[in-house]
């Protein structure tokens, strides 16, 4: 089994005609994907040549729907034009919306969001980022830029907000494979939260365990631990990157800012903790804790 996406996903990219796009469309085709086509306005009704594949370049997300039955998009277009894009697609009614875009306005983010909650999405879309890796169900289907060499399917859920960590903690646990590793991203605002994937993988039957990926900055940790606390069965292990980070500096992702004590690695952890989490303070000791786990079940 797997979260939001399977061997059956047909997937379209916004922006296929890009640098970005084609470059990895080129490689979620070689990883086994679905892709059946792109949408550029610009060049509606032109193919392009990818990994011995000709990919069909539609004038909008619904032609290409109506066209393909895509049920996916993977959005790769400049951070100017990411909230246009992603309103498209809702609006076209695709199922999954996986925005891999980095620097995209916090003002759009939000006004995404806010049309995500509204009636506007009928179909329900799922938003996956922005700024973040997308989505891997090994040996099935890529919607983002994981590399789909670094581990094979198996029983763990990864959830992180880091795209290197997700890489990192698939290599590291490599030996067990994963369900499906899904990159949130580190804005302050996203679409797919911890939370939501907990809930997923608690419902998969094939996920066994569960690892979350957190950073300092924000409380969606401390949400995500009180999620666990009332919500989730299976084992969880976690990881908090930042533990060496100076208080008030923001580090790297937009979200990753402290305020005194709320917001820190440590608090984050001793929340984790406190619901029976077990959380290292390393990825690599993070995996040896996953480790443990899956050898006892």
């Amino acid at each position: 089994m797997s979260i939001y996406l399977n061997k059956d996903s047909k997937i379209i990219v916004q922006g296929i005609t890009g640098g970005m796009g084609s470059k990895h469309t080129t490689l979620m085709i070689e990883s086994g994907s679905t892709i059946v086509g792109g949408v550029n306005a610009r060049k509606a009704g032109t193919t392009v040549e990818l990994a011995g594949t000709t990919q069909p370049v539609f004038g909008t997300v619904a032609d290409a729907m109506k066209e393909t039955g895509a049920d996916v998009s993977v959005v790769f277009v400049p951070p100017a034009f990411t909230k246009d894009a992603c309103i498209e697609a809702i609006d076209a009614g695709i199922g999954l919306l996986v925005v891999i875009t980095e620097g995209v306005p916090v003002q759009d983010s939000a006004e995404v969001w806010s049309y995500l909650q509204s009636e506007k999405n009928h179909a329900g879309t799922r938003m996956i980022g922005p700024n973040c890796p997308g989505i891997i169900t090994p040996e099935e289907s890529l919607a983002g830029i994981t590399p789909h060499t670094i581990a094979g399917k198996g029983p763990i859920g990864l959830v992180s907000k880091s795209g290197t960590l997700t890489y990192q903690m698939m290599f590291e646990l490599k030996d067990f494979g994963f369900s499906t590793a899904i990159g949130i991203g580190g804005d302050p605002i996203i679409g797919t939260t911890h939370i939501d994937a907990l809930e997923a993988f608690e419902n998969d039957p094939e996920t066994q365990a569960i690892v979350m990926i957190g950073e300092i900055g924000g409380d969606a940790e401390e949400r995500a631990a009180a999620y666990i606390k009332d919500n989730v069965t299976k084992p969880v292990v976690g990881y908090v990157a930042g533990f060496t980070a100076p208080e008030g500096k923001t580090m790297g992702h937009a979200g990753a800012i402290v305020s005194g004590s709320a917001g820190t690695a440590q608090a984050k952890k001793e929340a984790l903790e406190a619901v029976g989490v077990k959380v290292g303070k390393t990825p690599s000791e993070t995996a040896e804790l996953m480790r443990e786990i899956m050898k006892g079940l």
